[in-house]
């Protein structure tokens, strides 16, 4: 005997939209078995019916309001991406005790609180593994795998775009400018790559991290964010010599104050990487990201972060979830906010530096630059000095420093006559010296 099937809605037939519809479509006697149910489509909302979509017309609309309110429909797939009508449809959904499976990393950083108590309001289930990092699963092993681990850090690449802009550059010695150009050619960067170049988007999936892995409500707005816009050839090549590469961090840790306080950490930067450390070797669009926790030690996570196919991996497993609730009477993770840590400022973070500056080539430079490091009692590592003359470039490595007196020493040197200007200021993580 065939149970009752269970209706889902698609919203967005992009390339994931497109592919959560082929899959589903394929292996439709699959997922039945896997169920318990057989899962059929009620409709896809686009925002154009007209032309060859792929698929039937008749299941095309462009209400998705009305498909969303349909009573015929137990679960509904958001993947437009946006986020002031998304939060409008799936806020929707959840009221009306639907499912709602979603990969918008962007409105989860922004209104995870209000989606969550909708959920929880109604009974209703939220999923949203998709919106962290592709294919990679991360969420539910944060979520469920851990549950019973104290999580102390997150880190990791979860933006393919910079990281195979980055990894072009490391391999090849192009410049920024170029390495996007082509990363744009190649389909790797958008047509306006801002999102992702200045770190916004990994700053969402940061968010989304540190709210799950510490049990408290982050946003995308507590999230300090550098991109990698001035990234140079030269930084690269000198973190080849000190053993290192550069990469966009997503960073999530607890950290105790100087007066003792336990507070979290969330932030997104380039940095230096020990090429010994194992997001070292993660190149082009590859994501990874490793999670520290107490009993279980350290736990690496890796593989495709993007595209039609990996990311539609990542809705469907959660899909299977949510319908394997419908169908047994069961029910998903609910959010878990209740350590409510407050989220740290950058200047009281402490990391080791990388500064880059152009000086003028005579006698007491070194003497001059390494005194404004000391006045802020932040000790230097190693001072290399490459070039000479007008071309003449000082880097310094710092020890453990906070970044507000990393971040007055920058200032100080700006204004040393011997100094011509500080060209690049880069973290190094990885190290604990």
């Amino acid at each position: 005997m065939t149970s009752k099937p269970i209706g889902v809605a698609v919203l967005g037939l992009g390339n994931v939209g497109s592919e959560v519809v082929r899959i589903l479509t394929e292996n439709a006697e699959d997922f039945e078995a896997r169920i318990g149910a057989p899962l059929e489509i009620r409709g896809i909302a686009v925002r154009r019916v007209d032309g060859d979509r792929g698929v039937p017309a008749e299941l095309l609309t462009d209400d998705p309001a009305e498909l969303v309110g349909r009573d015929d429909v137990d679960i509904v797939v958001e993947v437009l991406g946006g986020i002031d009508i998304p939060r409008k449809l799936v806020l929707s959904a959840l009221e009306k005790g639907k499912s709602v499976i979603t990969a918008n990393k962007a409105l989860l950083a922004e209104y995870t609180g209000e989606l969550a108590d909708a959920a929880e309001k109604s009974r209703a289930d939220l999923y949203f593994e998709a919106a962290v990092a592709g294919a990679i699963p991360v969420v539910r092993p944060l979520m469920q795998s851990l549950a019973g681990d104290r999580v102390n850090k997150v880190a990791g690449i979860v933006n393919g775009t910079t990281n195979f802009i980055l990894s072009a550059m490391d391999e090849t010695g192009a410049d920024y400018a170029e390495t996007l150009a082509e990363a744009g050619r190649l389909g790797y960067a958008e047509a306006d790559p801002t999102a992702d170049v200045e770190g916004y988007d990994a700053a969402s999936k940061a968010a989304i991290l540190a709210s799950i892995a510490f049990h408290t409500r982050v946003t995308a707005g507590d999230v300090y964010r550098e991109g990698i816009s001035k990234i140079t050839s030269d930084d690269l090549e000198t973190a080849k010599s000190l053993d290192c590469t550069i990469k966009l961090l997503a960073i999530c840790e607890r950290i105790v104050t100087a007066k003792g306080k336990e507070r979290i950490s969330a932030r997104v930067y380039p940095a230096l990487v020990p090429l010994e450390h194992p997001l070292a070797s993660v190149n082009g669009a590859f994501n990874a990201v490793v999670v520290e926790a107490e009993a279980a030690g350290r736990l690496m996570f890796y593989g495709q972060g993007a595209g039609g196919a990996p990311t539609a991996s990542a809705v469907l497993g959660d899909l299977v979830m949510a319908a394997r609730n419908k169908f047994y009477g069961g029910r998903g993770p609910l959010e878990s906010k209740y350590a409510k840590l407050k989220v740290a400022p950058m200047g009281d973070i402490l990391t080791r530096y990388y500064v880059s500056m152009q000086v003028a080539d005579k006698p007491g430079v070194l003497a001059t630059v390494a005194a404004e490091f000391s006045k802020r009692d932040v000790s230097i590592s190693t001072v290399r000095q490459q070039g000479s003359g007008d071309g003449a470039r000082l880097v310094v490595v710092t020890h453990l420093a906070a970044d507000s007196a990393l971040s007055e020493t920058v200032a100080s040197l700006e204004q040393l006559d011997v100094v011509v200007h500080v060209a690049s200021v880069l973290r190094l993580e990885g190290t604990t010296v």
